[in-house]
């Protein structure tokens, strides 16, 4: 059973002046455990601590508990006295019945000692729990982490090196200095702040005993006192600290302007940015917020926040180069991607998207426009040979990737022009031939050889290839077999396969079709051959569908300009048979549907309405109702899906070793970005295949986390420029490229509106003028480990957000600033040169009222006094 003395000091009258500490002692001597209980006036006295040694020894106590002052004052005293006594110094309970009752409560005695007597019961409680400690020695690290690199940090990382102690010092921010670098002048001083700080922050960067760790969090900490292991998370600047001179070259040139956070907001800065000029360290650093939506939605990951950027800045050449260093096509691109980058493009959450495609085509075609030079021929690196079989989107992209990685290839063509789908299958009113011949052209002068007029299977096979010294192959020879309805009447003479049409009407053929035209199916070969029938003399032209608009795959936009030069669209229709006389066509019967549950597509199943039949006259049925792969002349060792060719989905190997595939060969039909995207894949996996690599999934080069969406707030609403097209019945009279491009104005003011919310836009315009090469866009974050003995915190304060209190209204006007915007404001390196403006009209004030305590003795969210709001507002006015 314990034994428990314990000890009310009268501290003079401090506390027995306000207690009745013979009450107070009284009710200790009834506590559990407890065998003496005294009070005396000055019990740190000698006096008082030979009573207490003498008492331990007489009744044998074992725990002692002292209701005096502050354990911070003296517990080192009374825990020397019990060990004098033989008792574990640890066997010690404080009660700070001063500073926590009699000063608290001075004119009220009563609630002052009930409250004594209720400390002293827990402290007596808890000393009973006490147990005995043993003091043993243990080796330190002589190390000290100095969190947070304001002045406070600095000095303290200064004071402790100075001290001989090893420091590191760690701040998150790309330079130390913190929000004392914000202000003009100290106080009551008003010496110049950056005076009094630069100093220190040189000092503390050259300091031999000082690691300086900008940039960085501590991400764990581990250990005990004198032995703590610290993980460091250093974030990537993408600029490496030891090569960069700071001259500031690199924020010149790049095209991404941003909230300058340094100046609260008053300002732009750069993408690639130093804070100050006298930052410390003197490096610039590239913000990231995270992967562009537009580029993480891009099949073939387009750097579409770079181009866009660039085109800005009327770098039209740049933004050029930037798109052809992703993909063969721009100009192809420009005209027929569905563009899904701008169904998520974040300009989209304040009014229109970006027209990214748009754009995209302005700068192919600029370039086109320019006189350029053939490129030379890239320098072959290696002697495997790689034979691709089909020149459409997927295999010219494969070839256009491998013969720039220094590789030697060949493309294999059936037709008599490469270009596969691009060129046989897309109109000229959409792409004209002689835009994808110049690109197809500039692969070619890369090195690329191309052979038209080659069938695999018949003129040339596997074994043929193999034999040749071909090590890899990829097929991309799409889908272009046109399946049949299995209705009644599909024989008939006026019954056209889409595909058949379009490639006849692309090879220059001349194709003979009615006046009355029916159109079976709802993709985009569907309104390609619709459209295409008006410009071949069809006076009427019907799309049957069987379901209905918001279930057509065919691109909406097409859809529409379609239906703006004629072309009427019957949904929930569907043929049931096909009506001939003396071997043509005259009429199709049809059937009325409707929509019941979704299928395996998602999209909701047509069924027919009983009893719903009709007939519309016509002299053509062209039929779209979809494509597939032949693959009658394919090995016959290939294995085959139900869509195409069978690949191993993360790398495009088929299950031949060194055989991959891609596009419509293997999907069935798609896009022509899908399909570039495809060959992307196949020539990254093709060259691991040929170094002998195994083929893990997974591209390499891995993107940041998508950018989170964030409230628009404060961003003005402008208007996307519209693409300027030929006049709808005009279109009709040829295959005239309907839409005539954006001028270099309407370019550049749209390209304005980008957002730029990736941050960085990894142009690699910064690259190009760092002289010194400091710039690394494959930085990843650095976990930096270390060993410290002690830790010292000096993170800070945040500003209140002055948001929180809509009474203010803060959001409703930029004049509203805060005390360290104003500071800006008066600094001589702010915004406004340290000249006072409005920043909502850039004049200056007519009056400026300073609101004291925003959020600071307010119950709602800081009851305390802020302590700096009344010298502030002295030094400020």
């Amino acid at each position: 059973m314990t034994k428990i003395g314990v000890y009310i000091c009268h501290c003079g009258l401090n506390i027995a002046g306000v207690l009745d500490v013979q009450r107070v002692t009284e009710y200790a001597k009834t506590l559990p455990g407890v065998v003496i209980a005294r009070h005396y006036t000055y019990t740190c006295s000698e006096p008082g601590q030979r009573m207490i040694i003498e008492d331990i020894k007489t009744y044998g106590i074992d725990r002692v508990v002292i209701a005096a002052c502050s354990p911070r004052i003296h517990e080192e005293t009374f825990r020397k006295t019990i060990a004098q006594a033989g008792l574990n110094p640890y066997l010690l309970e404080i009660v700070n019945v001063r500073e926590h009752v009699s000063w608290v409560h001075s004119e009220e005695p009563e609630k002052a000692t009930e409250k004594a007597m209720e400390l002293i019961r827990m402290g007596v409680a808890r000393a009973k729990l006490l147990e005995p400690l043993q003091t043993k020695k243990v080796g330190v690290e002589k190390n000290v982490l100095v969190i947070g690199g304001g002045i406070a940090g600095i000095q303290a990382a200064l004071d402790t090196a100075n001290a001989g102690l090893n420091v590191v010092l760690v701040e998150k921010s790309p330079t130390i200095g913190g929000k004392m670098a914000l202000l003009d002048k100290t106080f009551p001083t008003l010496d110049c702040s950056a005076c009094i700080l630069t100093p220190k922050m040189t000092e503390a960067s050259r300091h031999p005993k000082i690691k300086l760790i900008s940039y960085a969090e501590i991400e764990n900490i581990s250990g005990h006192i004198g032995n703590y292991e610290v993980t460091i998370l250093k974030k990537p600047r993408y600029v490496d600290e030891d090569k960069c001179t700071g001259c500031g070259e690199c924020s010149k040139v790049c095209p991404v302007e941003m909230v300058n956070e340094f100046e609260l907001g008053l300002g732009k800065r750069k993408a690639i940015f130093r804070p100050f000029p006298q930052a410390v360290p003197n490096v610039f650093t590239i913000e990231k917020k995270g992967t562009p939506r537009c580029k993480a939605t891009c099949p073939a990951k387009i750097n579409v926040q770079g181009y866009v950027a660039l085109i800005a800045q009327r770098k039209f050449r740049e933004a050029y180069e930037l798109i052809r260093q992703h993909v063969p096509f721009p100009g192809v691109l420009g005209r027929v991607c569905f563009h899904p980058c701008e169904n998520e493009c974040e300009r989209g959450n304040v009014d229109e998207p970006i027209a990214i495609c748009a754009l995209k085509r302005f700068v192919a075609d600029y370039m086109m426009k320019q006189s350029q030079e053939k490129p030379a021929p890239i320098p072959r690196k290696y002697t495997n040979k790689v034979a691709i079989i089909g020149a459409g989107p997927a295999g010219l992209t494969v070839a256009y990737e491998l013969v720039k990685a220094g590789y030697p290839v060949t493309v294999f063509e059936r037709m008599p022009e490469p270009g596969g789908m691009m060129r046989y299958g897309i109109p000229d009113y959409r792409l004209p031939k002689d835009v994808l011949k110049i690109e197809i052209e500039y692969i070619e002068s890369l090195g690329v050889e191309i052979i038209t007029n080659v069938t695999f299977g018949e003129d040339l096979t596997l074994s043929d290839l193999k034999n040749k010294g071909y090590q890899a192959v990829f097929i991309g020879c799409g889908a272009w077999e046109s399946p049949k309805m299995g209705i009644e009447g599909e024989e008939l003479q006026g019954v056209i396969p889409a595909l058949d049409l379009l490639k006849n009407v692309n090879s220059g053929k001349k194709v003979e079709i009615g006046e009355r035209v029916a159109v079976i199916g709802g993709g985009n070969v569907a309104v390609d051959a619709a459209r295409v029938a008006l410009r071949l003399g069809a006076k009427q032209v019907f799309m049957l569908y069987r379901r209905s608009r918001a279930e057509m795959p065919a691109f909406q936009p097409e859809v529409e300009q379609a239906e703006k030069e004629g072309v009427k669209i019957l949904f929930l229709t569907s043929p049931k048979r096909i009506i001939g006389k003396n071997g043509r066509v005259v009429a199709i019967e049809c059937l009325k549907m409707r929509l019941t549950d979704p299928d395996e597509t998602g999209r909701r199943r047509p069924v027919p309405i009983e009893g719903s039949e009709h007939i519309i006259e016509v002299d053509t049925v062209i039929t779209a109702i979809g494509q597939i792969l032949d693959s009658r002349a394919l090995p016959k060792e290939l294995q085959i899906t139900t869509f195409g060719i069978y690949v191993d989905p993360n790398t495009l190997q088929t299950n031949i070793p060194g055989v991959f595939a891609g596009g419509d060969a293997v999907s069935g039909p798609a896009s022509v970005i899908e399909a570039i995207a495809d060959g992307i894949k196949a020539a990254h996996y093709i060259q691991k295949y040929l170094r002998g690599e195994k083929l893990k999934a997974g591209i390499e080069e891995e993107m940041l986390p998508l950018v989170p969406i964030s409230p628009k707030i404060g961003i003005k609403r402008k208007e996307r420029q519209v693409m300027p097209t030929l006049p709808a019945d005009e279109r009709i009279k040829g295959f005239e490229e309907i839409e005539l491009g954006f001028t270099e104005e309407m370019a550049v003011e749209e390209a304005k509106r980008c957002l730029a919310c990736g941050g960085c836009s990894e142009c690699l315009e910064c690259v190009k003028v760092c002289e010194a090469k400091a710039i690394n866009h494959k930085q990843t974050p650095e976990r930096i480990k270390v060993k410290v003995g002690a830790i010292i915190v000096a993170t800070g304060a945040e500003l209140f957000d002055a948001t929180r209190i809509p009474e203010y209204a803060a959001t409703k006007s930029k004049n509203i600033i805060s005390n360290l915007q104003f500071e800006r404001l008066t600094n001589a390196s702010g915004p406004t040169g340290g000249e006072i403006l409005c920043p909502e009209t850039g004049k200056k004030p007519r009056s400026i009222v300073f609101i004291q305590c925003v959020g600071s003795r307010d119950r709602r969210f800081n009851e305390y006094c802020c302590r700096i709001g009344c010298m502030v507002t002295l030094k400020q006015a």
